[in-house]
């Protein structure tokens, strides 16, 4: 059964604070790049009236939740199911106002996808897509890829300490079965790690996890396309805001918006020399908020 949990989207009164239109009722767009159950979009809906948004998703499952969240604001919000990059690579320049990216996955992928993407998930089978159209998922990299392959992704996409000790235990078990679920993953980098690291502040299989997630889905190396198109899709003083989740898509974003700045001519102008954080009330109300960095630009020009 459907545990039908609404993600709650994070740093809300910093998102809205960042928003380029002063007056409310101002006609103007906004993409919101990472919809998944509509959280951000519904809120700037309510807050300003003359808001149109497009809402960009590749999850065409969770987009119909967002579909029902938002369907009272009519044909102020528009949703298309794809990748963000490939939605604002093909978008006319110059006619947006707010672009925002929330980084990573809902809740709803953990809780309700039935795609693998939590250890503590033990029957569901290895999938994590976010695309269930894609041609690589789970199951194959763990099944597939080779021990150097997997130590390196499980390295570079987790910053993973045991990567290769991980790699090495996963060929190892998959020689004599499959590994299916994500049950019989998490026991497998449980028991292939040091004692002491079984019972740290976080559990040991999360950096694996979250390789294998990025790496199906190239989460990485969508960021920096998608942040350069974005820039030239906004406005004259549009901005964009970038909430990211760990240190490997902050450092994009951090890196790409750094590129923009050294140019000749630079484009835009950061808002915020530092990342902001949610404050620690709503780290205390919604715990996952807790490693979220937000990163605010604005375009250049007249």
């Amino acid at each position: 059964m459907s545990v039908n949990i609404l993600h709650c989207p994070v740093m809300k009164n910093e998102v809205l604070q960042s928003f380029p239109i002063t007056d409310c009722n101002a006609s103007c767009s906004m993409i919101d790049c990472t919809l998944g159950e509509g959280g951000h979009s519904e809120m700037m809906l309510s807050a300003y009236p003359g808001l149109r948004i497009v809402g960009l998703d590749r999850d065409a499952q969770i987009i119909k939740k967002a579909e029902e969240r938002l369907s009272v604001f009519g044909d102020r919000f528009q949703s298309v199911n794809t990748w963000f990059d490939d939605y604002l690579r093909d978008h006319e320049l110059g006619t947006v106002d707010f672009i925002l990216f929330d980084l990573g996955i809902s809740i709803f992928h953990y809780q309700e996808s039935q795609r693998g993407f939590s250890f503590q998930k033990k029957e569901e089978i290895l999938d994590m897509r976010l695309c269930v159209d894609s041609s690589l998922s789970a199951y194959e990299v763990v099944n597939e890829y080779s021990q150097d392959d997997l130590a390196d992704v499980i390295y570079n996409y987790g910053e993973e300490r045991y990567s290769r000790r991980i790699a090495k235990a996963i060929v190892d078990a998959r020689t004599k079965n499959p590994i299916r679920t994500s049950g019989e993953l998490e026991n497998v980098i449980f028991n292939s790690v040091p004692v002491n690291y079984r019972y740290g502040r976080i559990h040991p299989a999360t950096r694996t996890f979250q390789a294998i997630r990025i790496e199906v889905n190239k989460e990485l190396d969508r960021i920096e396309p998608a942040l350069d198109a974005a820039i030239g899709c906004l406005k004259p003083k549009g901005r964009i805001a970038v909430i990211t989740f760990h240190s490997l898509e902050d450092r994009i974003a951090k890196w790409t918006f750094k590129k923009h700045l050294a140019m000749d001519k630079p484009d835009i102008v950061l808002l915020n020399k530092k990342p902001l954080e949610p404050t620690r009330e709503e780290c205390e109300i919604n715990p996952p908020s807790r490693s979220a960095k937000l990163r605010v630009v604005e375009k250049l020009g007249t």
